[in-house]
């Protein structure tokens, strides 16, 4: 195939001449348009390249070697010559090499290695529509780089199914969009019949699609697990007879996805079972039908628990757009969809930083020295934190005196270089002994892999005895070969990468994995719960349950190298048993021992203890004869924390100011603005701020009940300047003189629940009889005349007749029905024809009248 016979190439000319005049690009082109193989080839012998180099990222694996293999053979070259790449344990680059394709860590490291990129002339950022975290945190390394050192350097970020005019509006920088070479492809729903398994499902798709239409096949499914799933129900088709059925995903052999990407040499059609690898960058020849399972296997993090997870989610209306797409690439074509028509989809994919567990990101922001870069999107602060805080507990960072921010250690560089996840690099890091540093190479590879054992069960070391079965060449039954291959290859570059000469060890105490696991998951160390020995306490305070069958049940200490989250336990899915006196010898300075004063919430009083603990196990615990009467307090606040804020005691015109203060920062927004600021009054505030406005309240009280609402109501005060109260009264008064000349209180609410959660001011209510009102036209407002009350109108007995914020519509429209209906139930009281010119009265009428 020719470079002329692509859809980009009319516009090759204006994207040099564009990249000439400004240093950004931003370029959008559908799959088939040949962006990935054409733009790098064409920006070459650009007079501002000078000679120099172009790196382009490639966020995966297969796409990566596909591309540059393609490139090469575009100019009669092997990889490595004109055309080479770099990925993750493979290198095929030369001193002739001139476009150079990385995978994303590659990318990372070449920038924190090499801030001036030097011999860099442009970075190609494809598919960006990925939205990878690397992918964005080498963007915002290169912008910072563009900015500061290499105003030449040149950005081009490419993407098939982007919001481009947003991209190119962050960077400032032009934007071009190219056609696609396509045909029409026609798409239908294949429904699921009642309580249907996917992979049933998908092997009538499959049939129905060899049946009626020509072509090879492409089925999407989110990952390896569902693949082996549908290549086992494909396995029994009679309609599949001389069909070749195939995978595709990142983890495969380099021949076997060679195999795939190349047309079958004996003609036969093919059914190819891929991931989402498939769905950009990578071209399957003779592909006609396409059916997609509208998943992916996508990573999720959540902040309150600190536990990382890979979910099965929904994939993306443009993702369904784009797989649709490979059904149409070298004829007509038809996507099957097996989910409901009925279902709707988000229309972009959601950005990784956003979802995914930070570590590796807070590493490299701190190893580059500036928090600020700017990101497409930018990192939410509590995943932030949550990474800063593992990374403390690693050894990555050390803690900045004052606000400043955490800082890089040199222990935390050199975990940066490996290029991994900051915990697998703690662990590869931490032993000194040659042998183990070999076995860490095994569990590096053995955390980052797919299961190889099909049967299940939460004991790593069942995964570690089946590798080293099979390097000894007897694997269990229960294995899978490919998968322990897979794994021994891992392991081994693991060892060539730490330069380890030893092999790993055949046999293993008991507790020798976990001794290694422990620097890579030191907030998931665990103890065994004196009272239910299922029940394990985590070193981060959280606890996890073994399942009934556990393979690691009655094991005193473990670390929990996976865990799955739940509403009331983590679930241990993989854990190892480790040495307590190896754990004291490794981290001695997080056994403490120290005399608590703490609140028993099960007592509802405060208990003395002395305690030993390893972080945030209790491993030791007595009463203490005398406490430090100072640290009551700290529990009493600690008690607040845990009852929350209706414990203490409020009484109604506590309540009353507080609420007052909340609706006037809304009623008032610039109120809630400057030094002078009226508090926040929230909930979330108050229990943030306990330590300021509380705790000096509790000193020398011992139980919560000794504070009184006296002392409870100055404390809370305090926390608003002297200067509020009086404009406060003045603003959002308590009370109203009315017409009849007597004073009426307002009251003042807040709805926690309203605005879907997040709280909004209720309108203030004045409650008076109706006679008070007479000679009044208009409602009374407050908050300098912005809020209307809503008044509550009164018969003589005090019940209620109208509830209106319209007092000139009331004397309108509904007196004359009030008054008629009332008038013979209260004859006593006054009831004139006229109410604006009536003298208002709080009494009857005298008597004779």
């Amino acid at each position: 195939m020719n470079a002329a016979e692509f859809p980009i190439d009319s516009l090759l000319p204006s994207i040099r001449d564009s990249l000439a005049a400004h240093p950004r690009l931003v370029l959008e082109a559908p799959p088939g348009a040949g962006k990935t193989t054409q733009v790098p080839p064409a920006l070459l012998d650009a007079p501002w390249l000078r000679g120099q180099r172009i790196v382009m990222l490639e966020p995966r694996r297969v796409a990566a070697r596909a591309a540059a293999q393609f490139m090469a053979r575009q100019r009669g070259e092997a990889a490595g010559d004109t055309v080479g790449y770099r990925i993750r344990f493979e290198n095929k680059v030369s001193a002739r090499t001139r476009i150079e394709v990385v995978t994303e860590g590659i990318l990372t490291r070449m920038i924190q290695d090499d801030p001036s990129l030097e011999g860099v002339g442009a970075l190609v950022f494809d598919e960006f529509h990925e939205r990878h975290l690397a992918a964005d945190l080498g963007l915002a390394l290169a912008l910072d780089v563009q900015a500061s050192l290499r105003e030449d350097l040149r950005i081009v970020v490419m993407s098939a199914t982007l919001d481009g005019e947003r991209l190119a509006q962050f960077l400032d920088a032009p934007r071009l969009s190219s056609a696609g070479r396509s045909y029409p492809v026609t798409l239908a729903h294949f429904p699921a019949r009642r309580e249907e398994k996917l992979e049933h499902q998908l092997r009538r798709a499959v049939e129905h699609a060899l049946q009626q239409h020509p072509g090879d096949v492409l089925v999407f499914l989110p990952g390896q697990r569902e693949i082996a799933r549908a290549d086992a129900a494909l396995a029994g088709s009679d309609a599949l007879r001389g069909v070749d059925v195939l995978s595709l995903h990142g983890e495969l052999p380099v021949e076997q996805q060679s195999r795939v990407l190349q047309p079958d040499p004996d003609g036969r059609r093919r059914v190819v079972l891929a991931t989402n690898v498939a769905e950009s960058s990578v071209t399957l020849p003779g592909v006609r039908v396409v059916i997609d399972a509208g998943l992916a296997r996508e990573p999720r993090y959540d902040p309150n628990s600190g536990f990382s997870r890979l979910d099965v989610v929904a994939i993306a209306q443009a993702s369904a757009d784009q797989r649709a797409g490979r059904a149409g690439r070298v004829a007509e074509g038809w996507a099957y969809r097996l989910w409901p028509e009925s279902q709707r989809l988000e229309p972009q994919r959601r950005p990784e930083i956003v979802q995914v567990e930070l570590a590796g990101l807070a590493l490299e922001l701190a190893a580059w020295g500036d928090a600020g870069l700017r990101f497409v999107d930018p990192p939410p602060g509590g995943a932030m934190g949550a990474a800063r805080e593992l990374l403390l507990r690693l050894g990555a960072l050390e803690a900045g005196r004052g606000d400043a921010p955490p800082t890089i250690t040199a222990f935390g560089r050199r975990m940066l270089a490996l290029g991994t996840h900051p915990r697998l690099a703690a662990m590869l890091l931490a032993p000194s002994d040659a042998r183990e540093r070999a076995l860490a190479g095994d569990l590096a590879a053995l955390i980052e892999a797919r299961d190889p054992l099909r049967s299940g069960g939460d004991a790593l070391a069942a995964r570690w005895q089946a590798l080293a079965a099979f390097r000894q060449g007897r694997a269990p039954a229960e294995a899978s070969r490919s998968a322990l291959a897979a794994l021994d290859q891992a392991a081994k570059q693991w060892r060539r990468r730490l330069r380890v000469d030893a092999t790993p060890p055949t046999q293993v105490p008991a507790h020798a994995l976990g001794d290694l696991l422990l620097h890579a998951f030191p907030d998931r160390i665990a103890r065994q719960h004196p009272s239910d020995p299922y029940r394990y306490q985590l070193a981060n305070g959280r606890s996890a349950k073994l399942f009934d069958d556990s393979a690691v049940y009655g094991e005193p200490w473990l670390v929990i190298s996976e865990l799955r989250d739940d509403p009331r336990d983590a679930r241990v899915l993989r854990a190892s048993p480790l040495d307590e006196a190896r754990l004291e010898r490794e981290f001695p300075q997080r056994f403490v021992s120290e005399d608590r004063v703490v609140w028993d919430a099960a007592a509802r009083a405060i208990a003395a203890v002395r305690e030993r603990r390893y972080d945030r196990i209790v491993l030791d615990s007595r009463p203490l004869a005398k406490p430090d009467p100072s640290r009551y307090a700290d529990a009493l606040v600690d008690a607040v924390r845990q009852l929350g804020l209706d414990a203490l005691p409020w009484t109604g015109s506590l309540r009353q100011w507080r609420a007052r203060v909340r609706c006037l920062r809304e009623w008032m927004p610039e109120l809630a603005q400057g030094e002078n600021a009226l508090p926040d009054l929230s909930d979330e505030a108050l229990m943030a701020g306990l330590d300021d406005w509380l705790k000096p309240a509790l000193r020398g009280k011992t139980r919560l009940d000794a504070l009184d609402e006296g002392a409870f109501g100055e404390a809370l005060r305090s926390l608003s300047d002297w200067s509020w109260r009086q404009r406060l009264d003045a603003l959002a008064p308590t009370r109203m003189v009315v017409p009849s000349g007597m004073e009426r209180a307002i009251d003042y609410a807040y709805d926690e629940h309203a605005a879907d959660g997040r709280g909004a001011a209720v309108a203030p209510v004045l409650a008076v009889k109706l006679q008070e009102l007479f000679g009044l036209a208009d409602t009374p407002r407050i908050a300098e005349g912005r809020v209307p009350l809503t008044l509550h109108l009164l018969s003589p007995a005090g019940r209620p007749l109208q509830v209106t914020q319209d007092l000139r519509g009331f004397w309108e429209r509904t007196y004359p029905e009030v008054k008629k209906e009332m008038k013979g139930r209260y004859p006593k009281h006054p009831w004139p024809d006229d109410p604006w010119t009536a003298t208002a009265t709080h009494r009857a009428k005298p008597r004779g009248t």
